[in-house]
Parts: structure tokens; C-alpha cells; sequence
């Protein structure tokens, strides 16, 4: 079906309050594609729709939605049916929710939870969201690792139907100390009266409970990992990330870093309110507006070069354009690198010095189009050799800050992906518009 076919469905099953339609409906459609039609519902038609919903879907339906709707949903429903429906739940994507209600009402909800769920919960959400803990599950197979094969399976059967991945087993000593893992494929391959011990591998890649989530993300794509244990301190299982997860926060990462480069709030939204928009855009367009008033003082200094040649007016805003653009796709680069610890510092002067010698192939290319086309425009080769010149040194000095400043925010232990693009744009302004109107005024003599 289309969307607008889904959501017309989905009114058209609400308005008839048919369950088995309901029913239906859902056994032959996408938990995510349900879930993002009813956030296109009214408040009412989303409590209609959670009257004919069981425990079981609703659960679904709110592990599905967007945390702005999963809090929407939440509102609309009293503590004890939530509480049903947390039963059906991930703990990380429990935890979530109950991260965005009051306080008052969180309070009410774990006091409300068995004493094996309230542990576990109050536990996770002493950790913050973008960590190991934050993202973890606490549905996972650990087998004890002097236990036989055929009694491990035995076990997995028993347990398997309630846990999140039944591909990976962790195994486990007495004192609950991650020893290994193995995978179910080898318990299925091996002797009846092997024990786990014999068949598992002891190198196990984990993480503590308070790594960060993009460390998280980093060493389950190198290592191709379908999930990774979250241990305390004492190597003792706590949890596992998996992949679902990872995936869920290399878009997210990938989403900040891009709106914070372009000066935005990750928390900013289309229906942000317009005092939030404020609060979070204005500061940012200050700074923007400082680094503009630094390269206007700059232009400020040649006005008597510009007023006795017009045409440097036009001319020296294509010299900076083409800087910015440079600088940013060196900086692009570079953020990417660090973010994925790729940046080696052997390497980094290799590539500084590459980067360098790329601002004077691109510069000369890009500025010799650009110098022959105003020389024959105005009618002055000097001026097309003035861009040309400009344009080979803007480049350059694009390449190296472009390259440097995400680097030195890096070291500072600064995000590079929210300042790098202000230091960069202000530089290739401000010294492209200095590289151009020095030359010009320099040989002002062939331009009059």
C-alpha cells in the first residue's frame, strides 16, 4: 500500500472500531510503517486506535515511534496498562521512554514495577542515553561455561523466545565473568557432550557500561559484530548493544554532525516552537555575524584599490566562494575521519601536505577558467592573472585550514563537526578577500 492508502486504512478501521480488521491489518503490515502513519493521527483518533489494541501491539507500536510520539502515546494511557505493555518491551527502549517523562510520573512507574524490573531500570537510567548502558539490553543468551552442549541447548530453548539475539551466546563462569562466545551454529555443530568451554572463542570484544555510544558503533563496524557485551568493571555481563542499535545511532551521529556543522541543534526540530528555534539558532548567527564583520573590516582596508577599480568588487567575492566551497570538503573529510578514529598522525602529514598540493592544482585549474573568463569580460589580462594568482593561493589556504582546524578542535577534545565550518568560511574569507585585493593593489598600475 501506499501511504496515504495506509493511513486512510488505518482511520477506516478506527472509525468501524472492527478488532479482527485491526488484527488483520497489522499481521500483513511493517511495525514502522504502523508506527509512522498513527503519528500523522489526531489525539483522538490515537485514543480510539489504542482501545482496540492488546498489550502485545501497543508495545510494538511505541519500540516503533519516534520518542516525541512514544511520550504522545504515553500521555493518553494510565500507569497499569503501561506497565502491561513495558512487559512486552526492551529495557533499552523502556529506559528511553521513561528518560522524557516527569519526574513525578517516572517515579510512579518504577515504584510501581516488580523488584527484578525496578533494579534493572533504575540501574540504566543512572547512565546517560548517548552511552554503552544507555543503548544496552538486558535480553540476552549467557550460558555457564562448564555446562555440556546438549544441556546449553536445552537451556536456549527455554530462555531463547524471550530474548532479544539467539544467534550469539556469551558464556559465562560462576561468578557471572564474561569468558567467551561462541556462536549457535557451533553449539549445533558439536558433540552432544562437549562442554561449551571446549567449542567457545575467549577473545570477546566488550565495552564498558559508560563508552560512548560512537565508540559503540565504531567497534561493531570494524569487527562486523551482530551484537556487543556491555561488562562492568569487574568483566561481569551487564548487557549487549545490537546491531539494530548500532544502526539506529550511526544515523543519529551522522544526522547531529551534519546540522552542527551547518549551525543547527541536534534537539531542533520542523515543530520546534519558535522560542526554541530562537534560543538555539541565534547564538551561532552571531558568531557567523562576527567572522562577517572581520572579513568586511578586511575589504574595509583596499577601499581605495576598489574604488579605483570597480570591478574587483565583482570579482573578489568568486575568489573567497570557491575558497569556502574547498575548505569545506577538506573539512568534510576530515570530520569524518576523526569521528571514525581513522586519523593517524604519520598519515595526517602525508595528507596535510597532499591537501596543500591539491589547493594548487585546483586553484590553478578553477583559476585559469576563471581568469580568462574576466580578463575577457573586463577587457584586462592583468586582472585574469590577479585571479588566477588569488585563486591558487585562497585554495591553498582553504586546504590547510580546512584540514588543520578540525584536527586542533579534536586534540582540544572540542567537537569538530560544530566550529569547524565558522574558523574554516572566516578564514577563506577573510584571507582570500586579503590574497586578491593585496595583488590587485600591488599592480593596481595594470588595472586603471
Amino acid at each position: 500500500m501506499e501511504e496515504n492508502e495506509l493511513a486512510q486504512k488505518i482511520r477506516e478501521i478506527i472509525s468501524s472500531k472492527n478488532k479482527t480488521e485491526l488484527d488483520e491489518f497489522l499481521d500483513h503490515s511493517e511495525p514502522i510503517d504502523f508506527a509512522q502513519q498513527v503519528a500523522e493521527l489526531e489525539d483522538d483518533e490515537i485514543m480510539d486506535l489504542l482501545a482496540l489494541l492488546d498489550e502485545n501491539q501497543l508495545a510494538s507500536l511505541m519500540e516503533e515511534s519516534e520518542d516525541k510520539e512514544r511520550i504522545r502515546i504515553a500521555h493518553m494511557l494510565d500507569n497499569k496498562r503501561l506497565l502491561v505493555a513495558f512487559g512486552y518491551m526492551q529495557k533499552d527502549d523502556i529506559v528511553d521512554m521513561l528518560g522524557d517523562f516527569p519526574i513525578g510520573r517516572r517515579k510512579e512507574i518504577v515504584n510501581l514495577m516488580k523488584s527484578d524490573d525496578r533494579r534493572i531500570i533504575t540501574t540504566l537510567l543512572n547512565y546517560p542515553e548517548d552511552s554503552a548502558a544507555g543503548i544496552m539490553t538486558t535480553q540476552y543468551i549467557a550460558l555457564n561455561e562448564n555446562l555440556s552442549v546438549h544441556d546449553g541447548l536445552d537451556k536456549i530453548r527455554d530462555i531463547g523466545p524471550r530474548t532479544e539475539v539467539i544467534e550469539t551466546i556469551y558464556v559465562i563462569n560462576d561468578k557471572r565473568e564474561l569468558t567467551g562466545v561462541c556462536d549457535l551454529r557451533d553449539l549445533l555443530n558439536a558433540s552432544r557432550d562437549n562442554r561449551i568451554k571446549d567449542i567457545m572463542d575467549d577473545h570477546v570484544i566488550s565495552v564498558l557500561p559508560e563508552t560512548d555510544q560512537e565508540v559503540v558503533a565504531r567497534l561493531v563496524s570494524r569487527y562486523d559484530l551482530e551484537s556487543i557485551p556491555v561488562v562492568t568493571k569487574n568483566n561481569q555481563i551487564f548487557g549487549i548493544i545490537t546491531v539494530d542499535d548500532v544502526i539506529d545511532v550511526i544515523v543519529e551521529e551522522y544526522d547531529e554532525d551534519m546540522l552542527q556543522m551547518a549551525g543547527v541543534s541536534k534537539e531542533e526540530s520542523i515543530d520546534s516552537s519558535l522560542k526554541d528555534s530562537v534560543r538555539m539558532r541565534l547564538p551561532w548567527l552571531f558568531i557567523n555575524l562576527a567572522t562577517a564583520f572581520l572579513a568586511s573590516f578586511t575589504v574595509k582596508i583596499f577601499e581605495g584599490t576598489i574604488s579605483k577599480v570597480v570591478a574587483l568588487s565583482a570579482v573578489m567575492t568568486i575568489v573567497s566562494g570557491m575558497g569556502g566551497n574547498a575548505g569545506t570538503q577538506t573539512m568534510s573529510i576530515l570530520v569524518r575521519e576523526l569521528a571514525q578514529n581513522k586519523v593517524d598522525l604519520k598519515e595526517s602529514i602525508r595528507a596535510f601536505f597532499k591537501e596543500i598540493g591539491l589547493g594548487v592544482v585546483d586553484g590553478a585549474a578553477t583559476g585559469l577558467l576563471t581568469g580568462v573568463i574576466v580578463a575577457m569580460v573586463y577587457g584586462n589580462p592583468f586582472l585574469g592573472v590577479i585571479v588566477f594568482l588569488a585563486m591558487i593561493g585562497n585554495l591553498v589556504v582553504a586546504g590547510v585550514f580546512g584540514f588543520l582546524v578540525p584536527v586542533i578542535l579534536d586534540k582540544l577534545h572540542a567537537d569538530p563537526a560544530v566550529s569547524s565550518s565558522i574558523f574554516v568560511t572566516t578564514a577563506t574569507d577573510v584571507l582570500g578577500f586579503f590574497i586578491f585585493l593585496g595583488l590587485a593593489s600591488i599592480f593596481i598600475k595594470y588595472l586603471i
